[in-house]
């Protein structure tokens, strides 16, 4: 229903990376969740009323909760969609994951009252009916929310938000919570067994659960997470598809919400060619990354001695030295200073943040090695950090 909603609502709904079609979708998602809950909250609220169970009452106010966590969904999406002013530059992205944040705080709210509700039902046990009625409702409620488990999910990777996956995590909980609630009611019709308060207590660590996750999920990009391989692994095949770029290094992404990333990176040009046509060729660069994949570009040009045999061989003797100590690791900026009585071999080295070595002990090592290929050469090192790993 939400793809065909989307393709008479949404212009160009196929094109999930442009921001506009990103806040059309979460939107529509919004309105139908909003929609879907109440009508949940409705049916749940009278079978708890007539069945006289805590659980199946619990889990109705979970999805009144859940409209609620779909309001700030739409509004998150409508806010995060505003254009840039002199107050926020890099516009207003983020503020889809404070909305995921919420919706996750929201999730944990209600999995601690649940419990507290089902504490007190497990030390005072009363007696629930189930009728037809109540267990029709049941199952009606576990489909629609398996289906909106579904379609949040599948919307949510597909325009790539923290937000939506935490609205399907929601779901995911909410349809786990209620096949519980369904089986604690039939247990209690058939059987006699009063386990209504455990399985709410089971339900509310569900909820938790569901809430930590989806809460994790929104904190890690708000903090300044990696950016995704996948994303890394264009920028570098538009970048050095150009025969004109020898290599890149010092990528960073800075991710101002989905839809809104600016990335800066160092392309190592010769530094024999022509610094006008070169730099005609950074600009074709950040115009095609703008392009394709959305994103503003400064890249820096770093010339190096790409035809100096003497260079490229020292470097290709100092890169084994550097992969004797861990094929990981890369360096650049390469080149070499000559004096009267010694060579200051000049190069940065790429290391991940987790390295088991600390910088000082990675430049003792190369310092050593470098100065054993011959007593004259000294080495001049900066620890770069990878914030791509």
């Amino acid at each position: 229903m939400v793809q065909l909603l989307a393709r008479f609502f949404i212009k160009n709904y196929e094109q999930t990376e442009s921001p506009s079609v990103r806040q059309s979708y979460g939107v529509l998602c919004g309105s139908v969740g909003i929609g879907f809950n109440i009508l949940l909250f409705i049916g749940k609220f009278l079978a708890g009323l007539i069945s006289n169970s805590i659980a199946i009452t619990a889990d109705a106010f979970n999805n009144l909760s859940d409209a609620g966590s779909s309001l700030i969904t739409l509004i998150g999406f409508k806010m995060a969609g505003q254009k840039p002013d002199t107050e926020h530059p890099f516009g207003h992205g983020r503020i889809e994951y404070l909305t995921g944040l919420l919706v996750s705080l929201l999730i944990l709210l209600m999995g601690v009252e649940l419990i507290k509700s089902s504490v007190s039902k497990i030390l005072h046990p009363e007696a629930t009916e189930c009728t037809p009625v109540v267990a029709g409702i049941l199952i009606v409620s576990i489909l629609v929310k398996l289906y909106m488990y579904l379609y949040n999910r599948s919307t949510g990777r597909k325009i790539d938000s923290a937000a939506m996956m935490a609205t399907a995590a929601d779901s995911l909980s909410d349809m786990l919570s209620t096949s519980v609630v369904l089986i604690a009611t039939l247990i209690g019709k058939f059987t006699g067994l009063q386990i209504d308060g455990w399985c709410g207590l089971l339900v509310g660590i569900f909820i938790l659960y569901a809430g930590f996750s989806a809460a994790k999920d929104t904190i890690s990009p708000l903090l300044g997470q990696p950016p995704q391989k996948e994303f890394v692994e264009k920028i570098e095949s538009i970048v050095q598809s150009y025969p004109q770029v020898l290599g890149i290094h010092d990528l960073i992404v800075h991710d101002y919400g989905p839809g809104r990333v600016m990335i800066s990176l160092h392309a190592e040009v010769p530094a024999s060619g022509d610094m006008l046509h070169l730099h005609d060729t950074i600009d074709n660069i950040e115009r095609q990354l703008h392009r394709e994949l959305h994103c503003d570009a400064v890249i820096h040009m770093d010339p190096v001695m790409n035809d100096d045999e003497e260079t490229q061989e020292l470097k290709k003797q100092v890169t084994c030295c550097l992969h004797e100590l861990d094929k990981s690791l890369n360096l650049h900026d390469f080149r070499i200073v000559k004096g009267p009585t010694h060579t200051n071999i000049i190069f940065d080295i790429l290391v991940p943040f987790k390295f088991q070595l600390s910088d000082a002990e990675i430049s003792r090592f190369m310092e050593e090695k470098i100065h054993s290929i011959s007593a004259s050469y000294y080495a001049v090192i900066n620890i770069d950090k990878d914030y791509t790993i």
